[in-house]
Formats: C-alpha cells, structure tokens, sequence
C-alpha cells in the first residue's frame, strides 16, 4: 500500500527535519561560546542574561507574527525568509562588535548614552535571530498540514521535530571543535551559513502539493483523504482571518494555554541543566558533553515514538484529535518521573541525568503532538497562525521560567542549599502535562472542527 500510494512526502519531512536541526544548532552557538566571550568582552552574568533575554523575548513575540506572515506568503517563500533572516542574525553575531559602534553612533544622534558595544551588537544580533527564528514551526506545521493526512501528522511532527534534539546533540560536538581551530568569529559565520545551503534543497524539492510534479496522484488523492468537504481549505497565499476571530475559539486557548505551560520546562531543560550538573555534582566541560548526549539521544526516541503513539488509537476509530488527546494524557505521566529526581539524586548524578532524559524525551513526544491539535480541527489558511499564538504563548512560558528559575535559585543559593530551587522547579516540570492535558480536556472536551472560517 505505502509503495503504491508513493512517499515523497517524507521527503518534505526530511527537509523540516534539516531545517529545524540548523534552527537549533544556530540558537546554541552563543550557550556554547559564553565563557569564551565573557573572557574576551568582560560581561558580567547580568550582561549575558540581558543578551539572551533579548532572544527569548522577541523570539516568543515575534511567533504571533511569524505565523500570521507564513500564512499570507504561503508555506515555500514563508518558510525561505525566515531561515533567510535568522541564517542572517546568526552570521551577524560575528560582526557584533561592529554592529555595537555603529548603534551607539546612531543612539548618540538621538543623545542616547552609549552602551558596551559588544552588548549592543550581541544583543541586535540575537534579535534578528530570534524573529527569524520565530518562523520554523508555524511553517513546518503549515507544511506537514499541507502534505499529510491527519493520521499521519503526529509521526511527520515527531520526526521534523527530532531536529530539535539533533540540533542539540551536535552544537556541543562542533561549536568548540570549529571555534578552537579558527575562532569565535568563524564559528558564527559556518553555523550560520548552513542555513542557505538548505535552502537551495527547499526552492528545489517544495510546491504545494497541487502543484508538486514529483507528487503522484495517488499520493496527492491519500494526502487528500481527510479533507472535510464542511472545511474551508484553502490555502492561497493571502489569505487573512483576524487575530481576534481566532482568540474567539476556544481550540485557540486550549493550544496556547497547553504551550504556555509546558514549553518553559524545555527552555529550563536546555538552558539551566549544565549549571544543575555543575552546581550540583561538579560536572563541567568536557565531563558534561557525555551525559547531555545521552539526555538529548533519549528525546530523539520520545519525539519519533510519541509522534507514532496516536495512529495506535486513530486506527482503532478515534478522531484523529480524540486519538491524540488520549495518546497525551499516558505521555504526560512520564515526566512525573522527574519528581524522583533530587531525593534519589544522592546515589549518582546519572539518576537525574536518566529520568530528567525521560521527562524531556516526553516532552518532545507531548510537542509532536499538541503542535498536530491545531491542525486536527484548524482549516490549513489559519494552521501557522494558530500556531504562532500558541509559540508566543510557550515563548513567553520558557521567559518565565527562566526568570524565576534564576530569582529561586540565587535565594536558595544564599540560604546555603540550592538544591531546594531545583526541587521545586523540577517539580513543577513534573507536574506541567498533567495540568496542561486538564485544562486543554476541559476546554475541548471532544473533537469540534472549525467550520466557520
């Protein structure tokens, strides 16, 4: 059957899976390269909180947008300038300092006192990261709405997202190799320039699939088997329905709400547990690359394996929303694993390092599938749009627990017991699903399509 029907729509799969392994690699030179520059410029911890802030921000506002351009760009041309303008942001970094005089040049015109240049220029730098940034998963989902029956969107959603954890695999084991032999500078120059040598791939392999030649019609006819004949489909650039009609559905603030309150402990995750193991059990440099690659491989397992998990319900009969929400709800008792964490933590760091790898691998299985939920009851025209209020609700999430994550552990630190604030903020990386799965139940208790739109 699957010979028959064809498979090139696993290979756009494959291209968001490439796109988002160098989104990932792109946002993690800088975490990589901080000891380094902070040698070199002086930043204090505050400096380099202030320089990272900046991306978390417009990266978590600029997702209400991105997904509103992707949709009236249409999925090719959208998903090509926001990896042209985060590709950009990326290569930026390594004229930082430059970038920094010629601000304060121009904040001077205006009598604005001059700020440390290399923090104004990392800083302008990650903002256009950041927005770039802000496109990659309101257009994959846009893509595999777009190229995949609902079936299959939770296992295509698993797989692209992989990226994530790859991306996160491989920065560790080139940004110090590549930054050792020819420089800081460079290293955000090849990184960054990745990026364009995937986008002659995508301009070459990408047409929506009614225009696609390499399509088969029976592959077209079986991604088109689910098409409700009740649903607004149409997905012409262009298209335009209101922020505020979207925020009307209550399928609108299940998504968000369930961002909102998960995405922040995979921020927390990939930013806070380098300074865990080090504070800790002393783990630093090269003693953490090992342990973090055996975290970040057990995600690949979750996001591939979660995004499979549904069609075991779908095919039983379920709504494809139906399928997933019960597919969710067991995903979201793993990370309660987390919660033994600390108290077994005193028999070897490994202990943490395991069942932290099963709450992230969960994670990323929970995201393979909350992501398919706009698209199981969302007409394709709205599908990057929906997503991007939910991203910018998650990003504003990750900023949160960013933020408390740092106050808590300072306090703790100074009472002389830290490992009370990572208690409870494993905790609540523990718990997040459950409630998250709760309220987005309650909201939507059924499948319900929008129809209206």
């Amino acid at each position: 059957m699957q010979k028959a029907i064809g498979k090139y729509r696993w290979t756009i799969c494959g291209l968001l899976f490439f796109a988002t392994t160098v989104n990932y690699l792109d946002r993690q030179v800088l975490s990589l390269l901080a000891p380094e520059l902070t040698r070199e410029f002086g930043w204090s911890n505050t400096d380099y909180g202030n320089i990272t802030a900046v991306f978390q921000f417009v990266y978590a506002l600029s997702m209400l947008f991105a997904g509103r351009i992707v949709d009236r760009l249409g999925t090719k041309w959208g998903y090509a300038w926001a990896l042209i303008i985060w590709s950009i942001g990326a290569i930026m970094h390594a004229e930082a300092v430059n970038i920094g005089h010629a601000s304060n040049t121009v904040l001077g015109w205006f009598g604005i006192a001059a700020v440390p240049v290399s923090i104004i220029g990392f800083m302008i730098a990650r903002a256009v990261l950041g927005f770039g940034e802000a496109g990659n998963f309101p257009a994959a989902i846009k893509a595999t709405a777009e190229y995949f029956p609902k079936k299959e969107r939770s296992l295509a959603t698993g797989i692209f997202n992989s990226g994530t954890n790859l991306g996160a695999i491989l920065a560790p084991l080139t940004v110090p190799w590549i930054a050792g032999h020819w420089g800081w500078e460079s290293t955000f120059i090849i990184i960054g320039a990745i990026g364009f040598l995937w986008l002659l791939f995508w301009f070459y392999y990408y047409d929506i699939p009614e225009k696609q030649k390499r399509l088969s019609q029976e592959e077209l006819a079986y991604i088109q088997s689910d098409v409700d004949t009740n649903q607004n489909q149409t997905v012409a650039p262009g298209a335009k329905v209101r922020w505020v009609k979207l925020l009307g559905y209550k399928q609108t603030w299940s998504f968000a709400i369930g961002k909102f309150l998960t995405d922040g402990v995979w921020w927390f995750y990939l930013f806070w547990l380098p300074k865990y193991l080090a504070a800790q059990y002393g783990l630093e440099g090269t003693a953490l690359a090992f342990p973090l690659f055996v975290l970040y491989s057990m995600t690949m397992v979750g996001s591939i394996g979660g995004g499979w998990f549904p069609m075991y319900f779908i095919k039983k009969g379920y709504h494809a929303y139906d399928g997933r929400m019960r597919a969710m709800i067991l995903i979201a008792l793993f990370p309660l694993l987390v919660l033994l964490a600390q108290p077994l933590g005193h028999i070897s760091y490994w202990v943490p390092v395991l069942l932290i790898g099963v709450g992230a691998s969960a994670h990323q299985a929970w995201s393979a599938n909350i992501f398919t939920t706009v698209s199981d009851m969302f007409p394709k025209k709205t599908v990057a749009s929906v997503t991007g209020i939910g991203g910018m609700a998650g990003g504003i999430g990750g900023v949160v627990v960013s933020l408390v994550s740092g106050k808590l552990f300072d306090h703790y630190k100074a009472l002389g017991h830290i490992e009370t604030g990572y208690s409870i903020i494993f905790a609540f990386c523990a718990i997040a699903y459950v409630l998250s799965w709760v309220i987005m139940k309650s909201l939507v208790p059924k499948y319900k399509p929008i129809t209206d739109l």
